[in-house]
């Protein structure tokens, strides 16, 4: 009694007085009382100590002392404990077996179980088949589980509640909904139809397999519903993103005079917070107020989660100020609901507050939340200071938080330590690897992300929608056209399910590959469409020079309801720049702001001056840099600088390189294209003094490049670049398309062009974008060769 109640001194005060008398002290289950309340309470040393002396006064342990043991104690003791079992020839016990295999179970060592479970003499006993079930499962051998659900069977094992439980829980971790609709057959069959604990676990297995119709029926066929099942619904409805409809639940639970407990309130505070709708969560939050229930570390940790996301700090801090005692729980609530409203300064500063509380040792998820605070911030700094955090509290090794470092890592340009960590990472998943592709193509090296996306298969990982739409970001900015269709048609074989990301990015893909149509298809064959895919589309349509199809699309896309951002302007301003549509240009540019809500922001003022410069309206650019409300930047100054040299005038120009030159006067680039536009001017020497300016600070311009994808390979060609394996072999093609074009007359603009090509080979594509046609239509009838089929 004194140690059910929690007084365990007075139940060892009671104990010794017992035991000086007469008759009491070989009395074994005096014994075991205290041996139990000793562990129960945590005193491991003193249980073991009060085993000894209850074997040196001559009292030998029984099956329930040694169960005890078993029961608390790790894998080196229990291997102990076992012997001792064998040595002492124990008869069968159905309590010590279940206890030798609920121990190895729970120290890992499933096999070891097994071979306790398959030597019993007697296994007619539902509880040892029971413990073996949990313990496959509780090991991840859910398979294994079920097989013994049907051993049972066979063996005609009387069933309990609990084997009904365990086996639908595996049946969940498995996510075979087909063996759980088997077990549901078999509870009718067993008598289980009124069991409240049976029909849980089942409405909660069809709700976590995402069969929420299947689980409703579960609900509305029992007929005295106690808490647990409401929870079960109501948790089911969470799981599955049905906010609503659990909302729905927690009202007939209260209209039919159901208390809510911690757990239904905690599920309808995460509703509230999943969906944003926080009036909710403070009215449950008003009805709890004068309920013990409020006190509850399940119920606060909810309530800090929910006040957090919606940003209201000051009930959040209220919330955390009243809490007895703060766990880990509590202090990660309040740290990842910053992170997740973007307050990473308070995030980092609630950390400081744990540490500084001392009673909290943080996990994995609040040192997470914490780097992704440093990366929110960009503070390389802190991170690096977290990371040492990291690697002192032990915690290094969790692959969650090494993802989250590497994540941090490229995101502030620090690729080597990203790429180090991720090679060091002991045990990588899939969440890693994603990490990992992305950070490569976020500094610059979508190959390497190509290349890395090979590897999941090789070592054991299937691709989900996140490393599908990781690679085709790089397979986009190399436009890659080959491996994007590879890309494309894995997913389709392998039916990865599509989310709104993974089409936009397949959609971006093929835009920028110059497969429009393909883009095309799959845009009218989405079911829905964000403000992504809108912008994705219309931009497409702008870059393959169809701005008449890009308003349309615009059109269409303000009357489905969609708001239109920043993004969409740049899209359809950049639009009619191709399409020299400078009127349509501009105006849209001025409805920005005054129809839309939209500050312009610089790379709208940019492309304003460079519609205006392309139409040769020169005077109109400057007067609209002169009205701008913010402050030119460099890129505004050098798109007025190439229109002032594509029109040659000169006075402009040299006004724009005063300014640019001002802001940059150490980027060689910006002195090319006053080179350029005094070369083109023929003013001589003013581009000799500008050389020579370049030639005295050390400045040279960054030259471009061009690419082109062969046979599953992409080749990267510089001005003047003879680096690659097949130079002489490019200049032989070119050498012999010239002379054919001799022989047959070409005209001289394709000449010219094909003698520029022998000297910048790699600029083809950039030089000739309107002879090129007339050069194929001269080269056709020599297709039959190999080496003019390639080129």
């Amino acid at each position: 009694m004194y140690t059910k109640c929690g007084s365990f001194s007075s139940a060892v005060n009671v104990f010794e007085e017992m035991v000086t008398r007469e008759g009491f002290v070989e009395d074994v289950t005096l014994w075991n009382s205290l041996l139990d309340g000793y562990l129960k309470f945590g005193q491991i040393n003193e249980g073991l100590a009060h085993f000894n002396k209850m074997q040196a006064l001559g009292v030998l342990p029984d099956a329930y002392s040694l169960s005890i043991l078993l029961g608390a104690l790790g894998l080196k003791e229990g291997k102990q404990i076992h012997g001792y079992i064998v040595r002492h020839i124990f008869k069968s016990d159905p309590f010590l077996e279940t206890a030798l295999i609920g121990m190895y179970s729970s120290c890992s060592r499933i096999m070891e179980a097994w071979f306790v479970f398959d030597h019993l003499e007697d296994k007619s006993n539902v509880v040892v088949w029971n413990v073996m079930i949990g313990g496959f499962l509780e090991n991840g051998g859910w398979e294994w589980s079920l097989k013994l659900y049907s051993l049972m069977k066979a063996e005609n094992v009387k069933f309990v509640s609990e084997s009904i439980s365990s086996s639908l829980s595996a049946c969940v971790y498995g996510d075979v909904v087909d063996f759980g609709r088997q077990v549901h057959c078999d509870l009718i069959k067993m008598g289980f139809e009124n069991n409240p604990f049976v029909y849980t676990s089942l409405l909660s297995m069809y709700g976590k397999c995402q069969f929420v119709e299947d689980a409703e029926n579960v609900f509305r066929q029992v007929l005295d519903k106690g808490i647990e099942l409401w929870n079960a619904m109501i948790s089911t409805f969470v799981w599955n993103k049905y906010s609503f409809a659990s909302f729905e639940v927690y009202n007939k639970m209260r209209y039919n005079a159901i208390t809510p407990d911690s757990f239904t309130i905690s599920n309808v505070l995460s509703c509230s917070s999943m969906i944003g709708i926080y009036n909710v969560g403070r009215s449950v939050h008003a009805e709890l107020v004068k309920r013990p229930i409020e006190n509850s570390t399940a119920v606060q940790s909810a309530l800090l989660t929910m006040y957090c996301k919606c940003g209201s700090v000051g009930d959040a801090n209220f919330i955390l100020s009243t809490m007895r005692e703060k766990d880990v729980v509590a202090w990660g609530s309040m740290i990842s609901g910053f992170c997740q409203n973007r307050k990473f300064r308070e995030a980092l500063d609630y950390f400081r507050k744990m540490k500084a509380d001392g009673g909290v040792r943080p996990d994995s998820d609040i040192m997470s939340s914490v780097i992704n605070a440093c990366t929110g911030l960009e503070n390389v700094d802190s991170g690096c200071m977290i990371h040492g955090y990291v690697i002192k509290s032990g915690l290094h090794h969790d692959v969650y938080v090494a993802t989250s470092l590497v994540d941090m890592y490229s995101k502030c340009g620090f690729l080597g330590m990203a790429e180090r960590l991720f090679s060091d990472m002991h045990e990588k998943n899939l969440v890693a690897w994603n990490s990992m592709i992305s950070s490569y193509c976020r500094n610059g090296l979508p190959d390497q992300s190509i290349k890395l996306f090979s590897k999941i298969i090789q070592h054991g990982f299937y691709p989900d929608s996140v490393s599908i739409t990781s690679v085709l970001t790089a397979v986009s900015s190399t436009a890659a056209l080959l491996n994007g269709k590879i890309i494309h048609g894995y997913v389709v074989r392998l039916e990865i399910e599509s989310d709104i990301h993974l089409e936009n990015a397949l959609m971006d893909m093929y835009i920028k590959c110059g497969f429009l149509k393909y883009a095309e298809y799959i845009f009218q064959n989405m079911s829905q469409k964000d403000l992504v895919t809108w912008n994705c589309m219309i931009s497409g349509y702008g870059s393959h020079g169809d701005c008449i199809e890009a308003l349309s699309l615009f059109n269409e896309m303000k009357n489905s309801g969609i708001k239109p951002d920043d993004v969409t302007f740049l899209s359809l301003i950049s639009s009619c720049n191709h399409a020299g549509l400078v009127d349509e240009g501009h105006k849209i540019f001025q409805s920005m702001r005054a129809e839309h809500g939209v500050e312009p922001k610089m790379e709208h003022y940019v492309n304003i001056v460079d519609l205006f410069g392309r139409a040769g309206r020169l005077d109109d650019a400057y007067n609209f840099v002169k009205s701008m409300t913010i402050e030119p930047d460099r890129s505004v100054w050098l798109s007025l600088l190439c229109a002032s040299r594509t029109h040659l005038n000169v006075e402009l120009g040299e006004l724009a390189a005063h300014y640019l030159l001002k802001l940059e006067p150490d980027r060689g680039s910006n002195y090319v294209q006053l080179l350029h536009l005094y070369g083109d001017a023929e003013l001589w020497e003013k581009a000799a003094n500008i050389r020579a300016t370049m030639k005295e600070k050390g400045l040279k311009k960054t030259p471009g490049c061009s690419w082109i994808e062969l046979r599953d390979r992409v080749d990267v060609f510089f001005p003047g670049d003879s680096s690659s394996m097949r130079t002489v072999e490019i200049y032989e093609i070119l050498h012999s398309i010239g002379k054919h074009m001799e022989k047959e007359g070409g005209d001289s603009e394709i000449m010219e062009t094909i003698s520029d090509l022998k000297i910048v080979p790699g600029e083809i594509s950039f030089n000739i974008p309107q002879a090129m046609p007339k050069i194929l239509r001269i080269c056709l009838p020599c297709a039959c060769e190999p080496a003019l089929r390639e080129c």
